[in-house]
């Protein structure tokens, strides 16, 4: 495969960004893309979010004209710029009904790519979003990161997507938004059975570089998941506004090489495509 990289080495790929084909963005991927062939990206992925019970119950079918008419507009728009434009999709909350996640997916256009999230807590929280989730105590906290980590590994196991998303998600809320110090340490046993789920499924994670804060997950989880085996990993910004297209991929493509990983992913009709870090 031909290496298009930039003259510093890196070849910059933005593999989580967000289009108003999500319920939380406004901007279209016409915009989203000029953005990214701004800020030098070469190739970007729209992974609009397509969850399985978006208001708490399951949904029973997906329209997906919408995301293809944005798609090919885009690819009108970019036409002969230096940018690849791939279309994908994040897929929420499988486990609520993983035989409606399929069904749902089965009605899909072509796809290049699927990342696999969770956006929010079990039926004993109610399925309440990580991002409303609020709490009193560090121990509440740790009993949530707990009953996150149990819907992952069902995710993992089940493993009907490319990568998993932002593996360390509730750190952006509960550090970021709620001023805790919280971190996924003492959970190291769940962490290592979603690794070997993963790798054992030929899937993937995504290092999330959370529009320029913490990664999701950081260093320490980054290297478990390359001494167990995991090589597959794409990176992407969780953009869903055009000011943070790209945004950190050049300092994470050093923290995947810090880490021992030498290569990195994108993908295209499902199947990854190798770049050198």
């Amino acid at each position: 495969m031909k290496d298009t990289r930039e003259r510093n080495g890196m070849y910059l790929a933005d593999y989580h960004t967000h289009s108003l084909c999500s319920p939380d963005a406004r901007f279209s991927m016409a915009d989203m893309a000029r953005a990214a062939a701004a800020a030098g990206v070469q190739e970007m992925c729209f992974t609009d979010h397509i969850e399985t019970a978006p208001i708490g119950e399951i949904r029973p079918s997906c329209d997906w004209s919408a995301l293809e008419d944005s798609f090919e507009a885009a690819r009108r728009e970019m036409e002969g710029q230096p940018i690849v434009l791939k279309l994908g999709a994040e897929l929420g909350g499988a486990n609520a009904d993983f035989a409606a996640a399929e069904r749902i997916m089965s009605q899909s256009p072509e796809l290049d790519f699927v990342i696999g999230s969770i956006h929010a807590l079990s039926g004993a929280y109610g399925r309440r979003s990580l991002y409303y989730f609020d709490c009193e105590s560090e121990e509440e906290a740790r009993l949530a990161i707990g009953d996150y980590l149990d819907q992952v590994l069902l995710l993992a196991r089940w493993g009907q997507f490319d990568v998993l998303g932002h593996l360390t998600l509730p750190l952006r809320y509960l550090n970021e938004k709620h001023g805790m110090h919280m971190n996924f340490d003492g959970f190291e046993e769940r962490l290592e059975a979603i690794f070997q789920a993963l790798i054992a499924n030929g899937c993937g994670i995504e290092l999330n570089t959370n529009r320029g804060n913490e990664p999701l997950p950081g260093e320490k989880w980054l290297r478990m998941y390359r001494r167990l085996g995991g090589e597959r990993i794409t990176l992407g910004s969780d953009a869903h506004t055009p000011e943070y297209v790209g945004c950190a991929l050049r300092q994470n493509q050093e923290l995947l090489k810090a880490c021992g990983f030498t290569r990195f992913c994108c993908y295209s009709r499902r199947r990854p495509q190798w770049h050198d870090l």
